[in-house]
């Protein structure tokens, strides 16, 4: 097992039916457990510290900075998918960010981009299109594997929200704050929800899951979206 694989297969896809066995790219697999953390805080100067790795590489962090939580890679198959047996309630924190960073679709990690813009899933309950911002720390789905993630992952239900959004910047990440308690490096704040970029909280968080904003989006039903999309295509 290894923590240094970060890339997403190639832009090739395979179509899916919805009645074959099909794991979401995003979720983890057994065997991929947490890596050793190896955390130290550097002091910055006027009382603020920044998490790190003892032994950091670049990987380590996203775009914007973040620290990320380590967890190993299991084999992939020929198709460079992961195997092993599915977590279906915990997304693997870097193949998560890798989708969410690059937009590509949660189920085969293709492409993700329509002529409309980008499709986003969301449960019952679990996003509020009306109150501000509008936040996902889902990845995307492509128009083949819409109907696949409804069928499949645990958030959404047979006829989940549909977000179809002409933007969706980065916002920020989900994580967990590190501090000197007892004269360790440990966990010293939970969030309750996303910690923004910028925020004075990040150079202490380290993060599982990257959020994205929804923006300028219609909400539609699963019927009124492939109605959109023939029109479009």
């Amino acid at each position: 097992m290894t923590t240094t694989r970060t890339h997403l297969p190639r832009s090739r896809k395979t179509t899916v039916h919805s009645e074959s066995r099909v794991i979401p790219f995003v979720i983890q697999r057994e065997g991929e457990e947490a890596a050793p953390d190896n955390l130290r805080l550097t002091t910055t100067g006027g009382g603020r510290y920044r998490l790190r790795y003892a032994d950091e590489d670049p990987r380590d962090r996203d775009l914007r900075g973040v620290l990320w939580a380590r967890c190993g890679f299991g084999p992939i198959d020929e198709q460079e998918q992961p195997t092993g047996r599915p977590q279906w309630r915990m997304m693997h924190p870097l193949r998560q960010r890798g989708c969410m960073q690059m937009l590509r679709c949660q189920i085969c990690a293709g492409p993700a981009r329509t002529p409309l813009g980008w499709i986003f899933l969301a449960g019952p309950g679990t996003v509020d299109p009306n109150h501000e911002p509008v936040l996902t720390n889902q990845p995307p789905v492509c128009p083949e594997h819409v109907r696949t993630a409804a069928e499949l992952c645990p958030h959404l239900t047979i006829e989940p929200v549909v977000f179809l959004a002409r933007s969706a910047p980065l916002y920020g990440v989900n994580g967990v704050a590190y501090g000197v308690r007892d004269g360790n490096v440990q966990v010293v704040e939970r969030p309750a929800g996303p910690v923004p970029y910028g925020h004075p909280l990040v150079p202490t968080v380290l993060a599982s899951q990257m959020v994205r904003r929804i923006g300028a989006f219609r909400l539609l039903s699963l019927t009124e979206l492939f109605t959109e999309l023939e029109r479009a295509a």
